[in-house]
């Protein structure tokens, strides 16, 4: 197997979705990103063999965003650019897929990352607003258009659908993502107190990682106004237990938990690494950040896909000889408080750990000093298609900062499934 480098990565500022659509396209988002990774680099743009970019939700004009935002960072039309969709690890699995290539020997250098502005995502209209529409575009006449335009009634236009809405629902079981969650919350006795702490901390931790200096894989991004966006603008540094108690539950209003403030935001934001053989760090002098050992996808139901990190991390680590203690780091997504403490109940649950996991029992736990350690996607935000890549990225800069040797990146994902991905930290 040949040894898989991260030599460098790159992400901007997650910007949490206001009222309406965002300043910067999904596209934009990643072409920033990329340049500023790319201009500090000994090779050109040109020398890649491959870019690759995760994104789960591009708009109608970035139809495969990949080869789009290969060709704005100047990496020349004979650089191939595509793009891969896994929902949550759609940055991971970008990152995986130029492993394989690597290590198959059809790839040596390679832009890899992810990418969604979901606050751009489009309302979408009813079926029968959109046969009106179909009507009226075939219509030649000025008489059979007005008589047409008649024809439309205001049920029509006040049923619109929010296209995020839609991607957030699993299509098989017909569950909103925080419905899935708060399945788990009620699986594991998880309570409302409970997953708000849990959001209080990972805003601290996330406040006290940026005055502390621990984001600087962050380039800012300028928009057409010249106004300078630096850092992730969802942390609050007066979150409290206090604040999220106002919050009222939103996916189950009447019996549910979790709320806005304990899950994670609603985000634009673009993440990358390089990824490289041994062979091109050598041709290019790279000083690689770690490497990824291994990676492990695996699937369960969709109507508990929070437990897809328990379900992916326990398998790899067992290929690898390994155990949670043995793991110096870990970066688990936080799509949801009550999701990440599920997934800690599940491993510490001597009966799932054995009917689930086929393991001789409790798996034990992460401590909390080992686990998102600056923060995660509560605080800082959720871009779908970046979280993947971004995770794996800030984790190595945790485990360097750290001296520490092995890091675990592992996520949940819409639909019933689990990434996770082994990192050894560059000596």
């Amino acid at each position: 197997m040949k040894t898989i480098y991260v030599v460098d990565g790159a992400r901007t500022p997650f910007l949490k979705a206001q009222k309406g659509p965002g300043v910067f396209a999904a596209s934009d988002l990643a072409t920033q990103a990329g340049r500023a990774l790319l201009l500090r680099q000994p090779f050109e743009p040109s020398d890649l063999d491959e870019v690759i970019l995760g994104c789960a939700a591009p708009s109608p004009d970035e139809t495969n965003i990949g080869r789009m935002v290969a060709l704005r960072l100047g990496c020349g039309k004979k650089v191939p650019g595509w793009t891969v969709m896994r929902n949550c690890a759609s940055g991971m699995q970008a990152i995986d897929s130029a492993m394989a290539n690597i290590q198959c020997g059809r790839a040596e250098l390679v832009l890899a990352g992810g990418v969604d502005a979901l606050s751009r995502a489009p309302l979408l209209y009813s079926d029968a607003m959109v046969r009106w529409f179909a009507g009226m575009m075939s219509i030649r006449t000025v008489n059979q258009k007005i008589r047409h335009f008649f024809k439309l009634r205001p049920a029509m236009l006040l049923t619109p659908v929010i296209g995020l809405m839609k991607g957030l629902t699993d299509p098989v079981v017909g569950l909103l993502m925080g419905q899935t969650a708060e399945n788990l919350a009620w699986k594991f006795g998880i309570n409302r107190t409970q997953m708000d702490e849990f959001a209080v901390r990972s805003h601290q931790k996330a406040l006290a990682a940026r005055e502390a200096g621990h984001f600087g894989e962050i380039v800012p991004v300028v928009d057409g106004q010249g106004k300078i966006y630096a850092e992730d603008d969802g942390v609050r540094a007066d979150a409290s237990m206090a604040g999220m108690a106002k919050l009222k539950p939103f996916f189950d209003k009447k019996y549910g938990n979790i709320t806005a403030a304990n899950s994670s935001q609603i985000t634009d934001g673009a993440a990358w690494v390089i990824l490289a053989s041994e062979e091109a760090v050598k041709k290019w002098k790279l000083k690689p950040l770690g490497r990824i050992v291994d990676s492990q996808w695996s699937g369960l139901e969709p109507e508990q896909m929070g437990l897809g990190p328990v379900h992916a991390s326990t398998p790899l680590l067992q290929r690898h000889g390994l155990q949670l203690a043995d793991v110096d780091y870990w970066e688990l997504n936080e799509a949801f408080a009550a999701q990440v403490l599920g997934c800690q109940a599940a491993w510490q649950d001597d009966s799932y750990c054995r009917e689930q996991l086929d393991q001789p029992g409790a798996c034990g736990a992460i401590a909390e000093e080992r686990l998102n350690v600056d923060g995660g996607a509560v605080a800082i935000g959720h871009p779908v298609g970046a979280s993947g890549a971004r995770i794996v990225l800030h984790l190595l800069h945790v485990l360097r900062r750290n001296k520490a040797k092995r890091g675990v990146a592992t996520i949940c994902i819409g639909g019933g499934l689990g990434g996770a991905m082994l990192l050894e930290a560059e000596a």
